[in-house]
């Protein structure tokens, strides 16, 4: 039998989708089946007739090669060992790309918004993922302003701008007045006064995401290093790990000395969350929201600015001012006051002094592996 693989396709309707909803049919199947206990309680769930139900699972048990469901008679229904496994991981996987399937829509909704109307304001974003971007782009959304959203680590989404593939680029940095080879290194040859404007968006606390119950409970990179937990990290370039290579740094610890440091990265906040929490590692880094929201344990270790940057010339179009309306209005304020561990920068929507907002800039760039391999 020819082994199946994945078709992926999307549609325009009448009813919209918010998030990371994803229609499959054979996932909306065997959840009823496993919520409800049987083929007929599962097609009054589904709307669906017996009939439709039961041979819909015969057809995906041809298609997959494997049982699905065990069907002893006169007994419950219930999913195959494969069935449950295929179901576990398939949840996770969509738990892990939900920032990624966002901003595909929003890429989607993006296309069909310049078909219908040529005074839509378009912004091309690149940025280091954030879980307050998507609201954001929902308040710009109501304004007129459509943000293709996209996300990249903050060395990436920088290069983006400095490429012209966006407009605006998005990184964040942890107030360090004492200066970071580190941050200096990898952000500053990206980064040219009187060439880019900032923008202030939000501050937020970036720590450890730990699995519930973790004793002795770390407060530091030293500790995770000193009781030896599984450590899962973001990739090289992200600001989560720049802010991870700096404290490593500033504390004279070597990146072998944590198990993991080194090895399995992920590209979001969320997919580290995840991995933490389906018992694929002890600890993270990430932001405190993205821990609360799958029951993680959180360690706060430094507050950071989120800013946005745009080349000087773009800075008074019509698509950026209203970016800067969006920021500094209360709404973006309410928006943030519902994630833990955000809030909304004090100069929002304001245009800062690059070489006053970032601490480090004048820390003297090493000339070796400046704009190269962070991580």
């Amino acid at each position: 039998m020819r082994t199946p693989g994945v078709h992926l396709q999307y549609s325009f309707e009448s009813r919209g989708q918010r998030g990371a909803e994803i229609e499959n049919t054979l996932f909306d199947l065997l959840g009823a089946v496993h919520a409800h206990g049987s083929i007929r309680h599962a097609a009054t769930a589904l709307g669906a007739s017996y009939r439709h139900v039961w041979g819909a699972l015969k057809h995906w048990e041809d298609v997959l090669g494997q049982p699905l469901v065990h069907w002893a008679k006169g007994q419950p229904a219930r999913l195959t060992p494969f069935a449950l496994r295929l179901v576990a991981a398939e949840r996770a996987a969509r738990v892990r790309m939900t920032p990624h399937i966002e901003a595909l829509r929003a890429e989607l909704e993006r296309v069909r918004a310049l078909a219908l109307d040529e005074r839509q304001l378009v912004l091309e974003v690149f940025a280091s993922h954030d879980l307050a971007l998507p609201a954001l782009r929902d308040l710009c959304a109501a304004r007129g302003l459509h943000l293709g959203l996209r996300f990249a680590g903050s060395v990436d989404a920088l290069r983006a701008l400095a490429h012209g593939r966006c407009t605006v680029a998005g990184f964040h940095v942890p107030a360090l007045p004492g200066g970071s080879p580190v941050f200096a290194a990898a952000l500053k040859p990206l980064l040219q006064p009187g060439r880019h404007k900032l923008i202030g968006a939000l501050r937020r606390t970036q720590g450890l995401m730990l699995r519930p119950g973790l004793a002795p409970r770390p407060a530091s990179l030293a500790d995770v290093a000193a009781q030896r937990w599984r450590f899962v990290n973001r990739q090289p370039g992200s600001g989560t790990r720049l802010l991870m290579d700096h404290l490593l740094h500033d504390a004279g610890l070597d990146a072998a000395a944590i198990t993991g440091y080194g090895g399995r990265c992920e590209d979001t906040h969320v997919a580290v969350a995840a991995a933490i929490a389906h018992g694929e590692a002890d600890v993270g880094p990430g932001v405190e929201a993205a821990a609360r929201a799958v029951g993680l344990d959180f360690v706060p270790l430094a507050d950071e600015d989120y800013h946005l940057v745009c080349l000087a010339d773009a800075l008074d179009s019509p698509p950026l001012r209203a970016l800067r309306d969006v920021l500094a209005s209360p709404a973006w304020a309410q928006a943030l006051a519902a994630l833990p561990g955000y809030a909304p920068s004090p100069q929002a929507g304001q245009v800062l002094s690059l070489t006053q907002a970032l601490p480090w800039w004048r820390y003297r760039t090493p000339r070796r592996g400046a704009a190269g391999g962070t991580g």
